[in-house]
């Protein structure tokens, strides 16, 4: 299959028109010659010409719990692949299955239920987001359930089934939450810090120990000042650390988004942090165990009005970093597809190239997914 576009995102920045050959689920070549004529490549390759759009890698969702009415803690495969389908219609073709603060034990039944997704590849992996968080920073987790992180806790839910937990949030200021960092990244995870009081010396001695990534910075965590700025100064202003950010108008001012995005372009990964109203109508939903009002698009616990999570997908996410935040196109783009997807060591896609996984998403001038591609399959 020859895909053609007016302009494509690729390592060399936004160029075009041009193509794109998919061969099976992998992109074997990319060009900005003209494309062969029907008929003229290989036997019975489909040539398909989306006209004026954007064709970039698909986006890849490092840290979402739902959508589409369901959650990924509703604990069935049929809810996870609900999620997964309404997160890819809009162009999130990687996902990551988020998982709220609840007991080891139901945490680690959730774990197995998700798991043959993850080996599937239908999943990316599960994050942990909890139960290894702050009581004075816990936003929408349910107290009675916050714990420090044991050893022995984390060997249940990161070796059970291995390769499932790719991610693990936590805060570093608790007892044994250094050591904990060290734990996951021994487990081959990704460890993140968030929902947390840590000054910026804990947060620079949790990334020494090996933490890459500030789960949604600037919310539940400690604010920026300037005699103590905390998980979000050191997450600023260390190359090795990735920022989340939240782009909904309703957890981060457009001008810290922007700020953001200028000050490390390059660890930026925009994230949903969606619950499972994202893709579905207002209404009363659960987030875990916690009760949620969502009213005009905004998620709010029932029990004191906290923000619960988002109703953003990634498309929407893109649109209001470009339009409302300023941020420039390219750099809101790779942070919704090749910077999570290299955080998160997903080599095999993130980047349109060859060698790479056929994951591609169609953007029209108002940045609207027109199409999507998944592993050379078109879904929409």
């Amino acid at each position: 299959m020859i895909l053609t576009a007016q302009r494509l995102l690729t390592t060399r920045g936004i160029t075009g028109p041009g193509w794109v050959r998919v061969q099976g689920d992998t992109i074997v070549e990319v060009s900005y010659a003209e494309p062969p004529a029907p008929g003229a490549g290989p036997d019975a390759e489909e040539r398909l010409d989306l006209g004026d759009v954007l064709l970039a890698p698909g986006f890849v969702d490092a840290h979402s719990h739902g959508g589409g009415g369901a959650a990924y803690t509703d604990g069935t495969v049929e809810a996870a692949r609900r999620v997964i389908a309404t997160h890819r219609a809009r162009g999130t073709t990687t996902m990551m299955a988020s998982l709220v603060t609840d007991t080891v034990d139901e945490l680690a039944r959730l774990v197995g239920v998700l798991a043959p997704l993850v080996t599937d590849g239908e999943l990316a992996g599960v994050h942990l987001e909890g139960p290894w968080l702050s009581r004075c920073h816990k936003g929408a987790h349910d107290p009675d359930k916050l714990v420090p992180p044991t050893r022995a806790d984390l060997g249940r839910l990161l070796g059970t089934h291995p390769g499932t937990v790719r991610m693990v949030t936590l805060a570093p200021e608790l007892e044994g939450g250094i050591e904990a960092v060290r734990t996951a990244v021994e487990h081959g995870v990704v460890a993140a810090i968030g929902h947390s009081d840590a000054t910026y010396d804990l947060a620079l001695e949790a990334v020494d120990a090996g933490a890459t990534v500030a789960t949604h910075l600037f919310n539940a965590m400690r604010p920026l000042h300037h005699r103590e700025p905390g998980i979000i100064g050191a997450s600023l202003t260390d190359p090795r650390v990735a920022v989340e950010v939240l782009c909904d108008g309703i957890h981060v001012h457009p001008a810290m988004v922007r700020h953001a995005a200028d000050t490390c372009p390059e660890r930026l990964m925009l994230v949903t942090d969606a619950m499972a109203a994202a893709g579905a109508p207002d209404g009363h939903y659960l987030l875990g165990p916690l009760g949620v009002e969502v009213t005009d698009g905004v998620a709010r616990l029932v029990t004191n009005g906290a923000i619960a999570g988002s109703t953003l997908t990634l498309d929407r996410a893109v649109r209001f970093a470009v339009q409302v935040a300023d941020v420039p196109l390219e750099v809101a783009l790779a942070a919704a597809t090749t910077n999570p997807a290299r955080v998160l060591g997903l080599d095999d896609r993130g980047t349109l190239e060859p060698g790479r996984r056929a994951d591609l998403v169609a953007l029209d001038g108002d940045l609207q997914v027109a199409a999507v591609v998944r592993a050379g399959i078109r879904l929409s």
